[in-house]
């Protein structure tokens, strides 16, 4: 049998319809198959490869590392250098928290969904309470607290699972009464991704930071999208001017390795030390060799990647789509775009034809008539030339 007949057999499907594109290599914006044929990545493995695929700085990071060693216990006895120095650098890019404290702790993980779960463990164990609020048409992870979070159709045959949970509308002041003293966190993202790319207003972030003040409640940020670069800030939290109490960070932090982080004040994140101590734990989360390629891929994002170029490049992509006469809307902020079709068989009608043409996208998992449009940061004008007439090519199906 060939690879594409044992990847049917012997690996776990999640759909009825795999792509089953096979790549044997990658660089910068492109994905190359056994042909030799690039296709663009404009959803950088879903938003995983900011910096590009295979960078080299990020490469000989990772080799460097991989020739001290490649895995010591990483909690909680052992110094390892690439660890703590993504530590020191990812604190050092944040601004104060809403409450005036600094976020100076970090818990790596090895996914976005596990900082979800040590998140949410942790805003427990602070306040002694148990209501975890997240917003509607939001996606947090997939195991099973994070699962929570999530929409009654992901969740619906996998109950019982975590109680407790509310959902408040993104945008709605109304909704921000739904937080009480009995609430020990409220999680959200700046910039709504599975639900197609929602933004959050500011006004409305401020009052749901002052009501999580007078009820004693953690505000949570996921970041795992959002953050490092992605709308054209290092993270989308600076638009409000203010941190959360808890922040999260995956899928980029890696630059291409399985990494995740929840950060949060050392007043906070100490009551892991004790009753019960060890409170939160981990065997892979913070692997040196996943680390360095983190601070790898960081150093490139503050030392190669214009954020005003980010934005400006996202403002090009989105006027591409803007000309096309089937799209209906174009959403987001820097290169965190979705552009809107009239319905999923059209919008998949044109993935696939995309595809045939060079360019790899897909859509949102509560938003199945936009396209998702995340491209690396450092895509090329030239790229975005040959996007374009891609893009626009394709009028009518």
């Amino acid at each position: 049998m060939n690879l594409r007949q044992l990847f049917l057999n012997n690996l776990a499907q999640t759909s009825e319809f795999p792509l089953a594109l096979e790549f044997t290599s990658a660089g910068g914006s492109f994905l190359f198959d056994r042909e030799g044929k690039k296709y663009l990545d404009l959803i950088s493995g879903i938003s995983v490869s900011n910096v590009g695929h295979r960078h080299p700085r990020v490469v000989q990071a990772i080799k460097d590392q991989v020739d001290r060693y490649m895995h010591q216990m990483v909690y909680g006895e052992f110094v390892q250098s690439a660890q703590v120095q993504l530590a020191v650098s990812l604190v050092k890019t944040l601004v104060p928290t809403h409450r005036g404290q600094s976020i100076d702790n970090v818990f790596f993980t090895n996914s976005g969904a596990e900082a979800v779960e040590g998140a949410m463990k942790l805003a427990k164990r602070y306040t002694g309470k148990s209501e975890i609020i997240a917003c509607r048409n939001s996606y947090h992870g997939s195991t099973q607290g994070a699962l929570s979070l999530g929409e009654e159709n992901f969740k619906r045959n996998f109950r019982p699972l975590l109680p407790d949970i509310g959902k408040m509308e993104r945008n709605n002041p109304e909704d921000i009464g739904k937080i009480t003293a009995k609430t020990a966190a409220v999680i959200i993202e700046p910039v709504g991704a599975e639900s197609g790319i929602r933004i959050t207003d500011p006004g409305f972030m401020t009052a749901l930071a002052q009501k999580c003040r007078e009820t004693g409640t953690l505000l949570i940020f996921d970041e795992i999208q959002t953050g490092l670069g992605r709308t054209g800030y290092t993270w989308a939290l600076e638009k409000f001017g203010f941190a959360p109490d808890i922040l999260l960070s995956a899928k980029a932090l890696g630059s291409g390795l399985p990494l995740g982080a929840f950060m949060a004040p050392k007043e906070i994140m100490s009551v892991f030390r004790e009753n019960p101590i060890l409170g939160h734990i981990t065997t892979y989360g913070g692997n040196p060799v996943s680390c360095a390629s983190g601070l790898a891929g960081l150093e490139v994002l503050q030392e190669e990647i214009d954020l005003e170029e980010v934005k400006r490049k996202g403002g090009r992509i989105r006027q591409i789509f803007e000309k096309h006469p089937e799209v209906r809307e174009v959403r987001g902020e820097g290169l965190m775009l979705a552009a809107e079709f009239a319905d999923f068989s059209m919008l998949k009608a044109y993935i696939d034809r995309y595809i045939g043409l060079g360019v790899i996208t897909d859509w949102f998992l509560y938003c199945d008539n936009s396209m998702r449009i995340t491209p690396p940061l450092n895509i090329s004008d030239a790229e975005i030339d040959a996007l374009e007439e891609i893009i626009l090519s394709v009028k009518k199906l």
